[in-house]
């Protein structure tokens, strides 16, 4: 690997506005964010960063909560 990219996977807890509005301000903030790696690392290049909302941690939530309805529910049944 040529280190010339790096994706940043972030989540975010929150509606989709407040999700994009992060993901605008790291963007906004994105050569600030290259200057100070830049003072941190030795490398030839600094790394173009692409900052991409990750949504599993809210996917496992929704996943969690079916789990746990569907289990609800086979204790409802076997309660009557």
């Amino acid at each position: 690997p040529d280190l010339k990219t790096c994706k940043a996977y972030i989540s975010v807890l929150g509606d989709e506005k407040s999700q994009q509005d992060t993901i605008k301000g790291l963007k906004s903030a994105e050569g600030y964010i290259r200057t100070m790696l830049a003072k941190s690392i030795n490398l030839r290049n600094t790394p173009q960063i692409t900052f991409i909302l990750d949504q599993s941690i809210e996917y496992g939530v929704k996943m969690s909560k079916m789990i746990d309805d569907v289990t609800k529910d086979i204790a409802d049944k076997t309660e009557e």
